[in-house]
C-alpha cells in the first residue's frame, strides 16, 4: 500500500512542474492612451438650401447625405469625417464620449449647430494595434441648417469636444 501512495505523489509532483510559472494578459504598467488629431478634419463640403433648411450628415465612413430642402453640391469642396490616431496597449477598452452640440459661426453671419454622431469602430471598442502603429478612429457628425435668411452663404467654423476614455 505504501508503494501506491509514493507513486501517486510522484505523479502529482511531475504534473505541477508542467504548469507555466508566469501568465500575463497585458504589459505592466498599462500605457496611458495618446490621441492625435490628423489632417483629416470634419468637413461637410458645399451645399445650398431653401426657405426651410435641414441637415447635412457625414458618416464615420465618409458618406454624405442631406435632409430637408438642403441640396448637396459637388463643386470641388471636400467632405470627410474626422480621423484620430489613438495609441494604446493592444486589448485596452476605449469608450468615446461625444460632447454637447457645438455652434458654428458663419463668415457672413449666421450660425449652425453641429452634433457629433457615430464612430468607427463603434464605442466602446478594444484596441488591436501594437504601438507605434495607431488605432484609427473615424467620427461622423450632423449640422443643422436654418433657412436661407438665417444661414447666408459662407464658411462656418467652430470647435467641438470629444473625450476618449481608457477603461
Amino acid at each position: 500500500m505504501a508503494g501506491i501512495k509514493l507513486t501517486f505523489f510522484s505523479l502529482m509532483a511531475f504534473i505541477l512542474f508542467l504548469v507555466p510559472s508566469e501568465i500575463q494578459a497585458q504589459e505592466h504598467p498599462p500605457r496611458p492612451i495618446s490621441v492625435t488629431v490628423t489632417a483629416q478634419t470634419l468637413n461637410f463640403g458645399a451645399f445650398t438650401h431653401g426657405p426651410v433648411g435641414g441637415t447635412v450628415t457625414v458618416s464615420p465612413g465618409g458618406l454624405r447625405s442631406s435632409a430637408g430642402d438642403v441640396i448637396l453640391l459637388n463643386l470641388g469642396y471636400s467632405f470627410s469625417s474626422s480621423m484620430y490616431e489613438l495609441l494604446a496597449n493592444p486589448g485596452t477598452v476605449i469608450s468615446i464620449l461625444n460632447g454637447p452640440a457645438a455652434s458654428l459661426t458663419g463668415s457672413n453671419g449666421g450660425s449652425m449647430t453641429l452634433s457629433l454622431g457615430n464612430t468607427d469602430p463603434l464605442s466602446p471598442f478594444v484596441t488591436s494595434e501594437i504601438p507605434p502603429a495607431p488605432n484609427l478612429i473615424y467620427v461622423g457628425a450632423t449640422i443643422t441648417i436654418g433657412n436661407a435668411a438665417s444661414n447666408p452663404p459662407g464658411t462656418y467654423t467652430g470647435t467641438y469636444n470629444i473625450t476618449f476614455i481608457q477603461e
